[in-house]
This record gives C-alpha cells, sequence and structure tokens, in this order.
C-alpha cells in the first residue's frame, strides 16, 4: 500500500469513480456513511477541499482521506474512510495522521457512528472527542404525531424554485453562522442538491409573515433516503433553520411538524436527524416530539 504523495484539490476521475465504490461498501459494511454529503460532493467540486488517496501496489484504491481547511474562525475538519477487505492493518491511523498534519493545529476528525475500529485509531493517536452529533430517530407510525396547526402570523408554503434560494441562503446563513460546515453554503450548494435523485420541492417548507411575504422566517428541507440492506426508506428532517430575528414565535416546532406530516403522508415507516450534541433547545424541541437517540457521530482532535 501506498499513499499518494501529497494531498490535491481535485483527485482524477478514475479516483473519483474508486472512492464513489469504496464509499458503498464501507456504508454496506458499517451501516453509516463513512463521509459527509459535502465531502461527496467536494470529489467533483472545487469547495476548498484537499484529498489524499491511498492505493495498493496493484492500482487499487484503498483509502480516502477529505481535509476542509480552517475558515473563518473554524477549525479545519478532516474525514477519512478504509476500504472494509483493507481494514485491520494500520492504514485509517496512517491517513488519519496524515489528515491532522494537513489540516494544522485545531483539526478535527469524523468517526461516523464512531465505530470501534474509529476508537482504536483515536487511542492510538492519542486523540480527544471535541464534538458530538447526534443522530436521533423516531417512528411515524405511533406514537400519532401532533397535529399540524398553522397560525394566522404564518404563511406556510413549499418551494417554489431558484426566485427562493437567496432567501434561503440568507437564513440559513444567519441560522448556521455558528456551524464549520452547514453555514458555508453557497447558491452552488442549493444548486447541487436541487440536481439529487432525492430533491422533492414538495418537501422544503417555508415560512414567512403574512405582512411581510417576501421576507423569510424560517425553513425546513426534508429528504428521503431509499432503502438499503440495513434499513427501509427513510425520511430525514435535513435541515430546520429559523432567522434569528424570528426566534421564539415557534417557527421550529411548527415547520418540523410539517416536514413530519408530509414524510408520514408519503408512507415512509421512520425519520431520522441530526443534532448537535450541545444543542439543548433543539433537543428539547425533538424529544418532545418523540425522537430518541440512536447512534453518535464524534469528532476528534489532538489534545
Amino acid at each position: 500500500m501506498s499513499l499518494s504523495p501529497d494531498f490535491v484539490v481535485r483527485p482524477s476521475a478514475d479516483h473519483v469513480d474508486a472512492v464513489r465504490a469504496l464509499l458503498a461498501r464501507a456504508t454496506e459494511t458499517d451501516g453509516t456513511a463513512p463521509i459527509s454529503e459535502q465531502a461527496v460532493h467536494s470529489l467533483t467540486r472545487d469547495l476548498g477541499a484537499r484529498h489524499l488517496v491511498a492505493v495498493a501496489e496493484d492500482g487499487t484504491v484503498t483509502g480516502y482521506a477529505n481535509v476542509v481547511p480552517a475558515q473563518d474562525g473554524h477549525p479545519a475538519m478532516a474525514e477519512v474512510v478504509v476500504d472494509p477487505p483493507r481494514r485491520g492493518h494500520g492504514l485509517g491511523r496512517d491517513l488519519v495522521a496524515r489528515a491532522l498534519d494537513e489540516g494544522g493545529d485545531g483539526t478535527r476528525v469524523w468517526a461516523h457512528g464512531d465505530l470501534p475500529a474509529a476508537q482504536a485509531v483515536a487511542r492510538h493517536l492519542g486523540l480527544t472527542g471535541v464534538r458530538e452529533l447526534l443522530q436521533m430517530r423516531r417512528s411515524l407510525t405511533e406514537p400519532d404525531l401532533p397535529a399540524l396547526e398553522v397560525p394566522d402570523s404564518v404563511l406556510l408554503r413549499t418551494y417554489a424554485g431558484p426566485q427562493d434560494d437567496a432567501e434561503l441562503l440568507r437564513v440559513n446563513a444567519a441560522a448556521f453562522s455558528w456551524h464549520p460546515e452547514q453555514g458555508r453554503w453557497t447558491a452552488s450548494d442549493v444548486e447541487d442538491r436541487r440536481r439529487e435523485s432525492w430533491f422533492d420541492p414538495e418537501g422544503l417548507f417555508l415560512a414567512f409573515d403574512p405582512a411581510d411575504p417576501d421576507r423569510l422566517l424560517g425553513f425546513h428541507w426534508t429528504k428521503v433516503h431509499p432503502a438499503t440492506a440495513s434499513d427501509p426508506e427513510l425520511g430525514e428532517v435535513y435541515v430546520v433553520g429559523i432567522d434569528p430575528e424570528a426566534q421564539g414565535r415557534g417557527l421550529g416546532r411548527l415547520l418540523t411538524l410539517a416536514g413530519l406530516h408530509h414524510l408520514r403522508d408519503r408512507g415512509l415507516p421512520t425519520v431520522l436527524l441530526y443534532v448537535e450534541g450541545d444543542n439543548t433547545a433543539a433537543l428539547n424541541t425533538y424529544g418532545k416530539l418523540g425522537f430518541e437517540r440512536f447512534h453518535v457521530d464524534v469528532a476528534y482532535a489532538r489534545t
């Protein structure tokens, strides 16, 4: 096994295909995606990420590391995956160490699902968990969802097209200014997601004040995951963003419920969401709506 000489801005087309196939194998084996959606997009678009591909002597791609440099006060973020048949020989440890060196001081590396192998690498390299992202799930069949009651003070509609993107991005940036990934979305990020097979404009809910119907108060973007060997078709509370100036109006609960009713009406049995482990307000809202902790992603860093 060898690592490519250095991190590159854009991997070759052959490497992209091989990495995508590797990601599919790892997801099937682990029951969770090894890298984020944003990292997958960065394979073919210049999103500021840097890429390292591990290649065996026979030319087979055996591992991959993705590093997003530090920006706007946020630390560099890394994600690493090793092909399941190639695990257990130190490749994951080497890739993580290279990724941390590439990102510099304070770099965090995600362990999606915080699997035992990732924990072992963290112990070997002396890493400490510094951030948690929880996956929570809820049945859409029972208990029953609370009724969706839209007050007269809110105009609720679904996505009408790219003309909604400017307000969507404004609210997203304001709502997630603290978030090192979500808060950086651009028009290209929204466009990429519109092109995805899962995109459904009827599953993107927008809330406005009737007195100012052009200014977005908040949104809830839902998503549907196709069935896999380990899971049936699943709905997702993909993103819920509320303009900070509109906080305190119950919009988070209202928009979340609108999306949950939509996913239930599509016949989906279960819905999932991701939430920061220290986001007490969101955890409280989702707990009251019947969500329970399912698994956790952990970001590790050098001490």
